[in-house]
């Protein structure tokens, strides 16, 4: 194509890369397309996803189209006007208001053509703004980083104001109380109170208070891996125990037979943690569990999670269809419900009525019609499916398929122009077909309903300040899956622990099998075929198993071969 034809098909920073060399106008047209369906930024895309250099983006652009260009390592993040513009707007147009002389403002972007953007802020703000040019990964960091600075302080609520938090309890019924004077002891409130901090402050999943004969483990799984963070007093344990039963609005006389609660904790005004409560009485006590359910934990954005290219446009395309089901398998702690929230964030438009059924709902999402289901009181996943099909729905999530009923309403639902996300306990994609005629579905509804299945599984990432190059003998790696060929051109890392991670980890990242159905798929599922059979058909196709997946992961240096080895090995 010629330079001119190019200039009538391209503009902005598009037409500036292709013509700089950056870019070819094949992988230009596909990032447009990726972004405009992803709802990601431009360059944000371009810089993740086609790794084109952000330095030289932002050095470009500053001189195509005349822009300043700033070095954002230069600034305080602490002393950023971040109040003037709102978190949901930094986060939607990947602007960072940067500072205010008199009446204008000047944002940091890394896409100078974005003038949305600006608009905006300008509207919002009542200021003029001017556009100052940043490197994409350093804006990316910077917005982080200004958001928590912006928001309550944690240290600040640790040191000071312990006894002090606003919890908002939920419940409807005013449990039976006995005398609670002890439980509203200040230094049991403080030690209470300092254990959810801690705890979301190490962006941890789950608290584990366990009483023993002899002494009381406060445990946090981080990053899927229990830890001891605390062992105070065991005879105090009864008295912190029935400090967060009263907080969750559970009856604390009643220490016999489970309980569930939920507690709210408001840690600044923009953001609220939910606590989802369970006691289970033990030999020497109650132990309590408590789940800890952060809303902005489905707000990462889809390429975070840790697809591949291949992988995450089959997704993408598997969610936009009108109708069909989408299937999520893994064990309990997976990362399921994030991927679908993902999925769904992405669909949650004004346009679309969405409902969810879930036992419990643990992220809330604005514009989403969330349903607890409650078996005792009748509302099984079967009946809040047949109530959510007489509400003219276009997108319907299940949170679990578990029995027949469920199965068949959600297959029908697929069947008449519906999108059906769900999840199933398999161990990979192509087992769940087998589950599914296992529960009673016919061959024939299951191809004409099921568009995609995705297995996936969570494995630490390598903290990067402190991994270090690991040397294991040949016939270790030959044995894990690499191949000889490949083996002299490879760099694999291994963990070693500092203070900014947990024993060198830090993080963790979605390992995905992402099988589409195909028409060879769906013969061979006419026919009966098995899940051997299956799998060897998926690999023929190309679509990598759990285990391939993760030896990605290893190839990349993103985890260590015994993580992989922890997540997908049988």
């Amino acid at each position: 194509m010629s330079t001119a034809a190019s200039d009538l098909k391209f503009s902005g920073l598009s037409k500036c890369l292709i013509r700089e060399g950056l870019l070819s106008e094949e992988d230009a047209q596909s990032a447009l397309d990726e972004s405009l369906k992803s709802k990601t930024p431009l360059v944000t895309y371009l810089v993740n996803e086609l790794k084109i250099d952000g330095a030289k983006i932002a050095s470009l652009a500053s001189i195509e189209f005349g822009v300043p260009f700033f070095d954002l390592d230069a600034i305080d993040n602490n002393s950023l006007p971040i109040s003037l513009v709102s978190e949901k707007l930094i986060n939607q147009h990947h602007a960072l208001p940067l500072f205010q002389r008199g009446n204008r403002l000047f944002i940091a972007i890394s896409d100078p053509t974005n003038f949305q953007a600006l608009d905006e802020i300008k509207f919002h703000t009542r200021l003029n703004t001017e556009t100052i040019l940043v490197e994409e990964e350093k804006l990316s960091k910077a917005i982080v980083s200004a958001l928590e600075a912006a928001d309550t302080s944690m240290s600040d609520l640790l040191d000071d104001s312990l006894d002090n938090i606003d919890f908002a309890n939920e419940g409807d019924e005013t449990p039976q109380q006995e005398d609670t004077s002890d439980v509203d002891e200040a230094p049991i409130v403080r030690f209470v109170n300092k254990i959810l901090l801690d705890s979301i402050k190490k962006g941890v999943s789950d608290i584990h208070l366990e009483p023993f004969e002899k002494n009381f483990r406060i445990r946090f799984r981080g990053d899927g891996i229990l830890y001891e963070a605390a062992s105070p007093p065991a005879n105090i344990s009864n008295r912190i125990i029935s400090r967060i039963k009263v907080m969750s609005r559970m009856d604390i006389a009643e220490r016999r037979v489970p309980q569930d609660g939920r507690i709210k904790m408001q840690i600044s005004k923009n953001r609220a943690i939910d606590f989802r409560v369970n006691t289970c009485p033990t030999l020497f006590g109650e132990k309590v569990v408590l789940r800890i359910l952060d809303p902005t934990s489905a707000q990462i954005g889809i390429e975070k999670l840790g697809f591949e290219k291949e992988q995450q446009k089959l997704f993408l395309s598997a969610i936009h269809r009108p109708y069909g089901m989408v299937l999520v398998t893994g064990p309990t702690g997976s990362g399921k419900t994030v991927s679908l929230y993902t999925g769904l964030n992405i669909l949650n438009t004004t346009e679309r009525n969405i409902s969810t059924a879930e036992d419990p709902v643990e992220i809330t999402v604005e514009g989403i019609n969330q349903v607890n289901v409650n078996p005792k009181a009748g509302l099984t996943f079967a009946e809040a499916l047949k109530a959510f099909l007489r509400q003219d729905p276009d997108i319907i999530m299940v949170g679990e398929i578990r029995d027949l009923e469920t199965a068949s309403i959600a297959v029908k639902a697929a069947q008449t122009g519906h999108l059906v996300l769900s999840t199933l306990h398999t161990n990979d994609a192509p087992q769940t077909i087998n589950r599914l005629m296992q529960m009673g579905i016919e061959p024939f509804n299951i191809v004409s309903a099921v568009n995609l299945i995705m297995a996936q599984r969570l494995a630490r990432r390598l903290c990067e300040h402190c991994k270090k190059p690991a040397d294991y003998p040949e016939n270790v790696y030959l044995e894990a899956g690499f191949s000889k060929e490949e083996l002299p051109d490879l760099q694999f890392f291994t963990n070693v622990g500092c203070d900014l991670c947990n024993n060198g980890y830090k993080g963790r990242v979605g390992i995905y099998q992402v099988m589409p159905i195909s028409e060879d798929m769906k013969a061979l599922i006419l026919r009966g075929g098995n899940a051997m059979e299956m799998a060897e058909l998926a690999a023929s196709e190309g679509i990598n198993d759990l285990r391939a997946s993760g030896l990605l992961k290893i190839r990349q240096g993103i985890t260590t071969l015994e993580e992989i080895d922890r997540v997908t090995k049988e």
